[in-house]
């Protein structure tokens, strides 16, 4: 039988998966209606796509801050050698971070003035470099790191390869697939048909994006290809694929059929089977392709501390989230507001 050592970063990265799928889902959207509003000129339908996330935006983070904490507190190892190999990306998202959020309140503090259209701007430009980062980094996780002695020994632009690049573009449209379907759902009339038509594009970019990723993973490492097509893992691996084309013909109908939840629904599956496969090529790795979980993991006794108090304070995060949004469920429309 295996001892609590082994389990416990086991369930950490459960824990600390489950922040990042979270996040992913709920800033995912918001940061997609950021990029949106490129293709949205009108000042009414864009205020309508602000006042669908407007009560709940700010929160989102919540879940980045948790997984970052997880990271530090659980797996020092993996914190000490990622960051150092992402300074760049890491530190360009969080300031597009901030600049967005400032861009999204100065806009109505600017409201009539030359300066808001600069606002808008920023939030814009801030949603799609934060999405670009986050992919990025991903990317570059995936295709691993040089690690020597457990620590990083590559240089600062290592991260910035073709590969990362892909995955950067593929995750902004993905949220921009997100937001889209989100509005499908939130909105009514010609915003609503405008968001059908953007998510029908967006769909097919990013499915091509899922299928250059998917098939250029498993190049990168060995063991990557050997998860994939080994038995009887491929067995086991096979629905992921399956299930991809299967959302997707669903997606397709469900915008052709003018259905509001599904969309919505349908990318928030591909998101997830996204992940699932990555966990899939990357388990059970914490740093590609050489340090597992349990080499960078701190002790089994500072990990049951921390256990203890996320089991608390994580529920209550949850319920919190799940409250806000039920509370401003519902159509949005030019005549409401939030301010």
């Amino acid at each position: 039988m295996m001892d609590v050592s082994y389990w416990l970063p086991v369930i950490w990265a459960v824990i600390l998966v489950a922040a990042i799928s979270i996040y992913v889902i709920l800033d995912g959207f918001d940061l997609g209606i950021g990029m949106l509003f490129a293709l949205e000129r009108d000042r009414g339908r864009r205020d309508v796509m602000i006042n669908t996330i407007a009560p709940v935006w700010d929160g989102n983070e919540t879940w980045m801050v948790l997984g970052g904490a997880v990271l530090y507190g659980v797996f020092p190892g993996a914190y000490a050698t990622l960051l150092p190999a992402f300074y760049m990306p890491v530190v360009v998202m969080l300031l597009a971070l901030i600049f967005r959020g400032v861009a999204f309140e100065f806009r109505i503090l600017t409201r009539d003035t030359p300066r808001e259209r600069l606002w808008e701007g920023g939030f814009m430009a801030g949603s799609a470099i934060a999405a670009f980062c986050q992919g990025v980094i991903l990317g570059g996780v995936v295709q691993g790191i040089r690690v020597v002695d457990g620590a990083f020994a590559g240089g600062a632009l290592d991260w910035l390869t073709p590969f990362s690049i892909l995955c950067g573009v593929a995750v902004m449209c993905g949220y921009a697939l997100l937001g889209a379907t989100w509005l499908v759902w939130r909105t009514t009339g010609g915003l609503e048909a405008a968001c059908r038509r953007w998510a029908g594009w967006l769909a097919i970019g990013l499915f091509m994006g899922i299928v250059a990723v998917s098939a250029w993973t498993p190049l990168l490492h060995a063991p990557y290809l050997r998860r994939w097509t080994d038995w009887p893992n491929i067995a086991l691996v096979a629905p992921v694929p399956v299930l991809v084309v299967v959302l997707g013909i669903v997606l397709a109908r469900s915008l052709r059929r003018g259905q509001t939840r599904v969309p919505f629904a349908c990318a928030l599956g591909w998101f997830g089977l996204c992940l699932s496969g990555l966990g899939i090529t990357v388990w059970p790795y914490a740093v590609p392709p050489g340090l597992t979980l349990w080499d960078v993991s701190s002790p089994p006794s500072s990990q049951f501390f921390q256990l203890v108090g996320t089991a608390i304070m994580m529920p209550i995060i949850l319920t919190y989230t799940i409250h806000s949004y039920r509370v401003f469920r519902g159509k949005v429309t030019e005549s409401d507001g939030y301010h």
